[in-house]
């Protein structure tokens, strides 16, 4: 059986898995006529993932979800862990790292800003700040560690790290602002015009200017 993957293929958490198999030789394919809110919310796909959140993996032991698990579970016993047990727990340190101080702050942050959550000035605030934290931590590593996030090839840090990275890049952080963390800044676009990545991302623009919020008045809470 094939890995079938269960989601809209232009999707970072997708693309994870997708640069993954590019790397390690495995056929993942995307799963044909994916519906947001239609084929997430089927019974077939609620048994797979009773929360109904995509990306989903169909392997022949059986379903996987999160996106993070789907990535690992396709590098397994791959190059993309490292080649001592250090360097697997530091790939597993910058996954969780990139994962909760970096793309889950600026997840919470768009959708502020794009009107899905209530705005309030102090969550943005707060929320901008962590985003520059993690930044900041970053580019203070990569000032001595230019090309890779751990060892002298890609690995799976590398990959998500980058993935999760993108968000920002593609929706919230323009020049202006990612020019504050140049190493950062040279990282990711190293990164995703690596082969393997261009290959499943595809040419790649960051946004001219700060999203804007959908009204000029911004509600206060």
């Amino acid at each position: 059986m094939a890995l079938i993957m269960h989601a809209e293929r232009r999707n970072r958490n997708v693309y994870k898995t997708l640069i993954v198999a590019e790397y390690v030789g495995v056929e993942v394919k995307i799963c044909d006529n994916f519906k947001i809110g239609v084929s997430n919310k089927s019974p077939e796909f609620l048994n797979m993932n009773p929360l109904g959140q995509f990306p989903v993996l169909e392997t022949p032991d059986g379903p996987l979800f999160e996106s993070n698990a789907i990535a690992r579970y396709v590098a397994r016993r791959s190059s993309l862990f490292g080649s001592s047990p250090i360097e697997y727990g530091q790939i597993e340190q910058w996954i969780d790292f990139s994962s909760y101080s970096i793309d889950a702050n600026l997840r919470r942050l768009i959708l502020l800003r794009v009107g899905d959550c209530p705005y309030n000035k102090y969550v943005e605030k707060f929320l901008i700040a962590e985003v520059k934290r993690g930044l900041c931590v970053l580019n203070t590593y990569l000032e001595s560690h230019t090309n890779f996030l751990v060892g002298d090839s890609v690995t799976l840090a590398d990959i998500i790290t980058t993935c999760n990275l993108q968000l920002g890049f593609q929706l919230l952080m323009p020049k202006s602002f990612t020019s504050e963390y140049p190493h950062v800044e040279t990282y990711f676009w190293n990164m995703i015009n690596q082969p393997n990545f261009s290959k499943i991302i595809g040419e790649f623009k960051q946004l001219d200017a700060t999203l804007a919020f959908p009204s000029q008045k911004k509600p206060e809470c």
